[in-house]
Protein backbone atom coordinates (compact mmCIF):
# COMPACT_ATOMS: atom_id res chain seq x y z
CA UNK A 1 0.00 0.00 0.00
CA UNK A 2 1.53 3.02 -1.05
CA UNK A 3 1.33 6.23 1.21
CA UNK A 4 0.19 9.71 -0.10
CA UNK A 5 2.46 12.02 1.84
CA UNK A 6 2.41 15.43 -0.46
CA UNK A 7 -0.71 17.83 -1.24
CA UNK A 8 0.73 16.86 -4.92
CA UNK A 9 -0.12 12.77 -4.48
CA UNK A 10 -3.01 13.12 -2.80
CA UNK A 11 -4.51 15.61 -5.46
CA UNK A 12 -3.54 13.29 -8.10
CA UNK A 13 -5.11 10.27 -6.57
CA UNK A 14 -8.31 12.28 -6.43
CA UNK A 15 -8.32 13.24 -9.88
CA UNK A 16 -7.84 9.64 -11.16
CA UNK A 17 -10.28 8.27 -9.09
CA UNK A 18 -13.12 10.94 -10.61
CA UNK A 19 -12.03 9.62 -14.03
CA UNK A 20 -12.26 6.32 -13.30
CA UNK A 21 -15.85 6.64 -11.98
CA UNK A 22 -17.22 8.84 -14.89
CA UNK A 23 -15.60 5.90 -16.82
CA UNK A 24 -17.02 2.53 -15.10
CA UNK A 25 -20.34 3.75 -13.89
CA UNK A 26 -22.14 3.08 -16.75
CA UNK A 27 -23.98 6.28 -16.80
CA UNK A 28 -24.85 7.77 -20.37
CA UNK A 29 -23.30 11.30 -21.30
CA UNK A 30 -26.05 13.30 -21.79
CA UNK A 31 -24.86 16.26 -21.83
CA UNK A 32 -21.59 15.36 -24.31
CA UNK A 33 -24.64 14.17 -26.28
CA UNK A 34 -26.74 16.87 -26.60
CA UNK A 35 -23.90 19.04 -27.53
CA UNK A 36 -22.54 16.96 -30.44
CA UNK A 37 -26.62 16.71 -31.65
CA UNK A 38 -26.27 20.58 -31.25
CA UNK A 39 -22.87 21.09 -33.22
CA UNK A 40 -24.50 18.49 -36.10
CA UNK A 41 -27.57 20.76 -35.85
CA UNK A 42 -25.80 23.98 -36.41
CA UNK A 43 -23.58 22.21 -39.58
CA UNK A 44 -26.64 20.79 -41.13
CA UNK A 45 -28.43 24.21 -41.21
CA UNK A 46 -24.93 25.79 -42.75
CA UNK A 47 -25.28 23.39 -45.48
CA UNK A 48 -28.46 23.90 -46.08
CA UNK A 49 -28.49 27.97 -46.17
CA UNK A 50 -25.42 27.93 -48.29
CA UNK A 51 -26.74 25.14 -50.63
CA UNK A 52 -30.02 27.04 -51.33
CA UNK A 53 -27.87 30.42 -51.79
CA UNK A 54 -26.18 28.23 -54.42
CA UNK A 55 -29.13 26.86 -55.95
CA UNK A 56 -30.59 30.30 -56.16
CA UNK A 57 -27.49 32.16 -57.65
CA UNK A 58 -27.31 29.17 -60.46
CA UNK A 59 -30.95 29.83 -61.15
CA UNK A 60 -31.28 32.81 -61.79
CA UNK A 61 -27.81 33.31 -63.80
CA UNK A 62 -28.89 29.87 -65.86
CA UNK A 63 -30.06 32.11 -68.77
CA UNK A 64 -26.42 34.52 -68.82
CA UNK A 65 -24.65 31.45 -68.57
CA UNK A 66 -26.40 29.21 -72.00
CA UNK A 67 -27.53 32.38 -73.38
CA UNK A 68 -24.18 34.50 -73.46
CA UNK A 69 -21.84 31.89 -71.79
CA UNK A 70 -18.12 32.85 -71.94
CA UNK A 71 -19.01 36.10 -74.16
CA UNK A 72 -20.49 37.46 -70.37
CA UNK A 73 -16.61 36.92 -69.25
CA UNK A 74 -15.07 38.71 -72.04
CA UNK A 75 -17.06 41.33 -72.39
CA UNK A 76 -16.70 45.10 -71.29
CA UNK A 77 -19.26 47.07 -68.88
CA UNK A 78 -22.05 48.20 -70.78
CA UNK A 79 -25.13 50.21 -70.25
CA UNK A 80 -27.63 47.79 -71.66
CA UNK A 81 -27.58 44.43 -69.52
CA UNK A 82 -27.30 42.16 -72.77
CA UNK A 83 -23.77 43.54 -73.80
CA UNK A 84 -22.32 44.18 -70.27
CA UNK A 85 -19.70 41.27 -69.03
CA UNK A 86 -17.40 41.67 -66.17
CA UNK A 87 -13.57 41.04 -67.99
CA UNK A 88 -13.01 44.51 -65.97
CA UNK A 89 -14.19 43.48 -63.13
CA UNK A 90 -12.07 39.90 -62.98
CA UNK A 91 -9.20 42.08 -64.15
CA UNK A 92 -9.39 44.91 -61.27
CA UNK A 93 -9.90 41.45 -58.76
CA UNK A 94 -7.20 39.98 -60.40
CA UNK A 95 -4.77 42.51 -59.05
CA UNK A 96 -6.12 43.49 -56.05
CA UNK A 97 -5.46 39.93 -55.24
CA UNK A 98 -1.84 39.83 -56.35
CA UNK A 99 -1.35 42.83 -53.67
CA UNK A 100 -2.94 40.97 -51.13
CA UNK A 101 -0.53 37.62 -51.77
CA UNK A 102 2.13 40.36 -52.41
CA UNK A 103 1.94 43.01 -49.15
CA UNK A 104 -0.05 41.31 -47.02
CA UNK A 105 1.39 38.04 -47.01
CA UNK A 106 4.77 38.36 -46.27
CA UNK A 107 4.08 41.78 -43.98
CA UNK A 108 1.80 39.25 -41.74
CA UNK A 109 3.63 35.83 -41.73
CA UNK A 110 7.28 38.27 -40.76
CA UNK A 111 5.70 40.08 -38.14
CA UNK A 112 4.15 37.20 -36.41
CA UNK A 113 7.33 35.18 -36.61
CA UNK A 114 8.67 37.89 -34.87
CA UNK A 115 5.91 38.36 -32.31
CA UNK A 116 5.92 34.68 -31.71
CA UNK A 117 9.55 34.02 -32.31
CA UNK A 118 11.86 36.81 -31.70
CA UNK A 119 10.49 39.72 -29.50
CA UNK A 120 10.05 39.43 -25.43
CA UNK A 121 6.73 38.35 -23.67
CA UNK A 122 6.10 41.79 -21.90
CA UNK A 123 3.33 44.66 -21.85
CA UNK A 124 4.54 46.10 -24.81
CA UNK A 125 4.18 43.02 -27.03
CA UNK A 126 0.71 41.98 -24.93
CA UNK A 127 -0.12 45.56 -26.45
CA UNK A 128 0.83 44.52 -29.83
CA UNK A 129 -1.18 41.61 -29.71
CA UNK A 130 -4.53 42.81 -28.46
CA UNK A 131 -3.81 45.49 -30.69
CA UNK A 132 -3.75 43.48 -33.53
CA UNK A 133 -6.79 41.22 -32.89
CA UNK A 134 -8.77 44.80 -32.37
CA UNK A 135 -8.09 46.03 -35.70
CA UNK A 136 -9.14 42.62 -37.03
CA UNK A 137 -12.50 43.16 -36.15
CA UNK A 138 -12.81 46.93 -37.58
CA UNK A 139 -15.31 47.17 -39.86
CA UNK A 140 -14.33 46.67 -43.71
CA UNK A 141 -15.76 50.70 -44.38
CA UNK A 142 -13.53 52.06 -41.57
CA UNK A 143 -10.65 50.88 -43.89
CA UNK A 144 -11.90 52.18 -46.97
CA UNK A 145 -12.17 55.70 -45.12
CA UNK A 146 -8.36 55.40 -44.31
CA UNK A 147 -7.37 54.24 -48.18
CA UNK A 148 -9.58 57.52 -49.36
CA UNK A 149 -7.36 59.65 -46.90
CA UNK A 150 -3.94 58.39 -47.11
CA UNK A 151 -3.62 56.59 -50.65
CA UNK A 152 -6.05 58.32 -52.60
CA UNK A 153 -5.52 61.85 -51.31
CA UNK A 154 -2.07 62.02 -49.58
CA UNK A 155 -0.39 59.66 -52.05
CA UNK A 156 -2.55 60.74 -55.07
CA UNK A 157 1.15 61.87 -56.95
CA UNK A 158 2.09 58.21 -56.67
CA UNK A 159 -1.11 55.89 -56.99
CA UNK A 160 -2.21 57.73 -59.96
CA UNK A 161 -2.70 61.59 -60.56
CA UNK A 162 -4.16 61.20 -63.51
CA UNK A 163 -7.03 59.88 -61.72
CA UNK A 164 -7.01 61.67 -58.50
CA UNK A 165 -5.62 58.89 -56.64
CA UNK A 166 -9.10 56.56 -57.53
CA UNK A 167 -6.71 53.61 -59.09
CA UNK A 168 -6.14 49.83 -58.41
CA UNK A 169 -2.89 50.60 -56.74
CA UNK A 170 -5.06 52.52 -53.86
CA UNK A 171 -7.46 49.74 -53.98
CA UNK A 172 -5.32 46.96 -53.54
CA UNK A 173 -3.19 48.34 -50.80
CA UNK A 174 -6.27 49.62 -48.90
CA UNK A 175 -7.67 45.66 -48.80
CA UNK A 176 -3.64 44.46 -48.80
CA UNK A 177 -3.81 46.22 -44.90
CA UNK A 178 -7.72 45.42 -44.20
CA UNK A 179 -6.63 41.75 -44.37
CA UNK A 180 -3.14 42.00 -42.32
CA UNK A 181 -4.40 41.61 -38.71
CA UNK A 182 -6.06 38.06 -40.08
CA UNK A 183 -2.88 37.17 -41.81
CA UNK A 184 -0.38 37.93 -38.37
CA UNK A 185 -3.55 36.51 -36.12
CA UNK A 186 -3.57 33.21 -38.42
CA UNK A 187 0.20 32.96 -38.71
CA UNK A 188 0.84 33.24 -35.18
CA UNK A 189 -1.81 31.08 -34.20
CA UNK A 190 -0.03 28.56 -36.23
CA UNK A 191 3.47 29.21 -35.05
CA UNK A 192 2.44 28.90 -31.51
CA UNK A 193 0.74 25.55 -32.33
CA UNK A 194 4.33 23.97 -33.56
CA UNK A 195 5.79 22.30 -30.69
CA UNK A 196 8.18 23.04 -28.44
CA UNK A 197 10.53 19.96 -28.33
CA UNK A 198 10.84 20.53 -32.08
CA UNK A 199 12.59 24.52 -31.29
CA UNK A 200 14.66 22.97 -28.60
CA UNK A 201 15.71 19.92 -30.84
CA UNK A 202 17.37 22.65 -33.38
CA UNK A 203 19.08 24.50 -30.81
CA UNK A 204 20.23 21.40 -29.01
CA UNK A 205 22.38 20.62 -32.31
CA UNK A 206 23.41 24.18 -32.52
CA UNK A 207 21.65 25.15 -34.99
CA UNK A 208 20.93 29.43 -34.75
CA UNK A 209 17.24 31.19 -33.99
CA UNK A 210 16.91 31.86 -38.29
CA UNK A 211 18.16 27.97 -39.08
CA UNK A 212 15.55 26.93 -36.43
CA UNK A 213 12.79 28.97 -37.87
CA UNK A 214 13.42 28.49 -41.29
CA UNK A 215 13.88 24.78 -41.39
CA UNK A 216 11.95 23.42 -38.43
CA UNK A 217 9.29 26.07 -37.16
CA UNK A 218 7.69 27.42 -40.71
CA UNK A 219 7.41 23.66 -42.21
CA UNK A 220 5.76 22.86 -39.82
CA UNK A 221 3.39 25.95 -39.12
CA UNK A 222 3.28 26.29 -43.33
CA UNK A 223 -0.24 24.54 -43.70
CA UNK A 224 -1.90 26.71 -41.03
CA UNK A 225 -0.76 29.80 -41.86
CA UNK A 226 -1.69 28.76 -45.61
CA UNK A 227 -5.13 28.20 -43.79
CA UNK A 228 -5.05 31.62 -42.75
CA UNK A 229 -4.38 33.10 -46.03
CA UNK A 230 -7.43 31.26 -47.64
CA UNK A 231 -9.64 33.27 -45.24
CA UNK A 232 -7.96 36.30 -45.82
CA UNK A 233 -7.60 36.61 -49.33
CA UNK A 234 -11.33 35.37 -49.72
CA UNK A 235 -12.47 38.21 -47.80
CA UNK A 236 -10.77 40.89 -49.47
CA UNK A 237 -11.93 39.60 -53.21
CA UNK A 238 -15.61 39.94 -51.52
CA UNK A 239 -15.34 43.46 -49.80
CA UNK A 240 -16.99 46.07 -51.77
CA UNK A 241 -17.43 49.46 -49.47
CA UNK A 242 -13.82 49.84 -49.19
CA UNK A 243 -13.41 49.82 -52.94
CA UNK A 244 -16.38 52.02 -53.89
CA UNK A 245 -14.77 54.09 -50.53
CA UNK A 246 -11.07 54.37 -52.46
CA UNK A 247 -13.16 55.10 -56.33
CA UNK A 248 -14.29 51.61 -57.92
CA UNK A 249 -16.06 52.24 -60.98
CA UNK A 250 -19.28 50.80 -61.92
CA UNK A 251 -19.52 52.56 -65.38
CA UNK A 252 -17.86 53.00 -68.58
CA UNK A 253 -14.42 52.00 -68.87
CA UNK A 254 -12.65 52.47 -71.78
CA UNK A 255 -9.71 50.37 -71.00
CA UNK A 256 -9.49 47.61 -68.38
CA UNK A 257 -9.82 44.47 -69.96
CA UNK A 258 -6.12 43.50 -69.99
CA UNK A 259 -4.68 41.27 -67.29
CA UNK A 260 -0.93 41.75 -67.70
CA UNK A 261 -1.83 45.71 -68.70
CA UNK A 262 0.20 47.73 -65.76
CA UNK A 263 -0.05 50.95 -66.84
CA UNK A 264 -3.91 50.20 -66.14
CA UNK A 265 -2.82 50.01 -62.40
CA UNK A 266 -3.04 53.67 -61.89
CA UNK A 267 -6.04 54.17 -63.63
CA UNK A 268 -9.98 53.99 -62.91
CA UNK A 269 -10.62 50.40 -62.12
CA UNK A 270 -13.47 48.42 -61.74
CA UNK A 271 -13.85 45.57 -59.30
CA UNK A 272 -16.26 41.91 -59.01
CA UNK A 273 -17.99 43.30 -56.09
CA UNK A 274 -18.75 46.62 -56.63
CA UNK A 275 -20.44 45.57 -60.13
CA UNK A 276 -22.55 42.96 -58.28
CA UNK A 277 -23.88 45.85 -55.77
CA UNK A 278 -24.16 48.30 -58.75
CA UNK A 279 -26.55 45.49 -60.74
CA UNK A 280 -27.88 44.53 -57.88
CA UNK A 281 -29.90 48.20 -57.58
CA UNK A 282 -30.82 48.17 -61.03
CA UNK A 283 -34.27 47.24 -62.20
CA UNK A 284 -35.22 44.62 -64.36
CA UNK A 285 -35.00 41.15 -64.68
CA UNK A 286 -32.09 40.94 -66.99
CA UNK A 287 -29.62 43.14 -64.44
CA UNK A 288 -31.05 40.57 -61.74
CA UNK A 289 -29.80 37.34 -64.00
CA UNK A 290 -26.30 39.43 -64.68
CA UNK A 291 -26.21 39.76 -60.82
CA UNK A 292 -26.42 36.40 -60.38
CA UNK A 293 -23.79 35.57 -62.79
CA UNK A 294 -21.64 37.63 -62.06
CA UNK A 295 -21.98 36.22 -58.01
CA UNK A 296 -21.15 33.00 -59.40
CA UNK A 297 -18.12 34.32 -61.26
CA UNK A 298 -17.00 35.64 -58.39
CA UNK A 299 -17.52 32.12 -56.54
CA UNK A 300 -15.70 30.46 -59.11
CA UNK A 301 -12.41 32.85 -59.09
CA UNK A 302 -12.77 32.48 -55.02
CA UNK A 303 -12.71 28.51 -55.06
CA UNK A 304 -9.84 28.69 -57.54
CA UNK A 305 -7.70 30.81 -55.44
CA UNK A 306 -9.12 28.49 -52.09
CA UNK A 307 -8.31 25.30 -54.39
CA UNK A 308 -4.14 26.71 -55.37
CA UNK A 309 -4.04 27.45 -51.30
CA UNK A 310 -5.45 23.69 -50.46
CA UNK A 311 -3.30 22.19 -52.48
CA UNK A 312 0.17 23.77 -51.18
CA UNK A 313 -0.96 23.32 -47.72
CA UNK A 314 -1.55 19.60 -48.51
CA UNK A 315 1.58 19.78 -49.78
CA UNK A 316 3.18 20.65 -46.92
CA UNK A 317 1.38 18.71 -44.68
CA UNK A 318 2.83 15.52 -46.71
CA UNK A 319 6.13 16.99 -45.85
CA UNK A 320 5.49 17.61 -42.35
CA UNK A 321 4.19 14.13 -42.12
Amino acid sequence: MTLLTTPKDIAETAARDAVERQLTSGKADTAGFAFRLLLLLALAMSVVVLGVLVVDVTTNSWGVVTNRGWDFVTSKLASQPGQAGVVQGLVGTFWIGAFVIAIAFPMGVAAAIYLEEYAQRGRFTNLIDLSIRNLAGVPSVVYGILGLTIFVKLLQPLTGPDANGRTLVSAGLTLAILVLPIVIITSTEALRAVPSGLREAGFGVGATRWEVVRHHVLPYAAPGILTGTILALARALGEAAPLILVGATTGYLSRGDDFLDLTALRERFAAMPTLIANWASQPGAEWESNTSAAILVLLVVVLLANTAAILLRNRFESKRR
